[in-house]
């Protein structure tokens, strides 16, 4: 790179869970740089998941990071050119990168959901992929299946 790398810039936690991974999924789900919309909507759905949770044990921010962990990817498959020919080639994820997809899986899927609000939407994903079920899961359990079909190509690493 002909420029330095550019620096990270610290996230301030949000206001009421006082937590950084809230802010960050809020920034994902912004739009036009509405900030309090997207924390109103976040703050909706999470009430929304403490209303139709089943275990009393469990928060509804911690079923949220439950879900996020159940969404994220731990293999991606990154193109590779070798010899004229296009490879798929396995690779692990880079920590942050794990999040910020797991992240943008959860909104994007959850916004193509059909239930009257965003909030209502982004609630019924959480609660679904807590359970390991609805269409984030299932685009972390094809992301794993592609790594494990090209497998073959690994030593092509870069």
């Amino acid at each position: 790179m002909r420029k330095r790398k550019a620096k990270k810039r610290p996230l301030l936690p949000d206001p009421r869970f006082n937590d950084q991974l809230v802010t960050r999924f809020v920034n994902n789900l912004m739009w036009n740089g509405k900030k309090s919309v997207a924390f109103t909507i976040f703050y909706d759905a999470i009430d929304i998941v403490d209303s139709k949770k089943q275990d009393d044990e469990k928060d509804a921010l911690q079923i949220w990071k439950d879900a996020l962990s159940n969404v994220m990817p731990h293999v991606e498959v990154r193109s590779r050119r070798v010899g004229g020919a296009t490879f798929q080639i396995p690779m692990q994820i880079r920590p942050d990168r794990k999040i910020s997809m797991a992240m943008k899986w959860l909104i994007s899927y959850a916004r193509k959901r059909n239930e009257k609000s965003m909030a209502q939407k982004l609630a019924s994903e959480i609660l679904a992929a807590e359970k390991e079920e609805g269409a984030a899961v299932k685009k972390r359990q094809d992301t794993h299946k592609m790594a494990e079909a090209n497998k073959a190509f690994s030593h092509f690493r870069f």
